[in-house]
């Protein structure tokens, strides 16, 4: 099967419809699926429901498709460097489903995994708990949570080879490897594209049976959300 597409709207072609549900992979703005977001907000494809971290920044990442009014829904559990993720939820304009980002990241994985729900102890007597089933276990109060799936995911590698296997690098990892195996479809972009076998077994991240279609991107901006250093003594 060829999976190499010349570009991201090739790459998307016949995957996109209004009201679907889409997850995206990346932590702030790192390792996020770039080109792959623009391709998506450039289709004006409408009323989408997206499954990640959090939702960019204002002007970059899935911020941008905020900006057209693209999307319905975010299940997230950050909202903090987005004003305008910010403003749209207060307002009315945006549903918000917040997770704690480890219920968030336990859910990806379950979705992918084929398991329907899970308890856990976090959020039980909050407001995240409203609404759900709990249960006792060993004379403690556990939480239910929902697996997470999507029609589409679309994720962001440092290196693939041709058959789809993904190594993501250091902490550009983050819920990318989730995210790939819990879309009915998967697209990757990659920095490099490499022949079969040149990638060590071992080191793989993403077995290409998860990874339908990828695309080599180009001229990353991998731009930081808030840049800290330390004060000159």
């Amino acid at each position: 099967m060829q999976k190499v597409f010349p570009d991201p709207q090739s790459a998307l072609n016949g995957l996109l419809f209004d009201g679907m549900t889409i997850m995206a992979g990346g932590f702030g703005l790192c390792g996020i699926p770039e080109s792959l977001i623009v391709a998506i907000r450039d289709s004006g494809v409408q009323n989408l429901t997206v499954i990640s971290n959090n939702c960019g920044v204002d002007d970059f990442g899935l911020g941008l498709m905020l900006q057209t009014r693209q999307i319905k829904k975010m299940v997230s559990s950050y909202v903090g460097e987005n004003a305008e993720f910010e403003r749209q939820y207060l307002s009315g304009e945006l549903e918000l489903e917040f997770n704690p980002q480890g219920t968030l990241a336990e859910r990806i994985r379950a979705g992918g995994a084929g398991i329907p729900a899970f308890y856990t102890k976090t959020g039980y007597g909050t407001l995240i708990a409203e609404g759900k089933e709990a249960r006792e276990f060993d004379g403690e109060m556990y939480v239910m949570e929902t697996g997470l799936k999507a029609d589409l995911s679309i994720v962001k590698a440092w290196k693939g080879d041709r058959s789809g296997n993904l190594v993501y690098r250091k902490t550009a990892r983050n819920f990318n490897p989730m995210i790939a195996t819990a879309g009915k479809v998967c697209v990757a972009e990659v920095e490099q594209l490499v022949e079969v076998g040149e990638l060590d077994g071992d080191s793989i991240h993403t077995p290409s049976i998860f990874v339908k279609r990828m695309i080599q991107g180009t001229a990353y901006e991998k731009r930081i959300e808030r840049r800290t250093v330390r004060k000159k003594e």
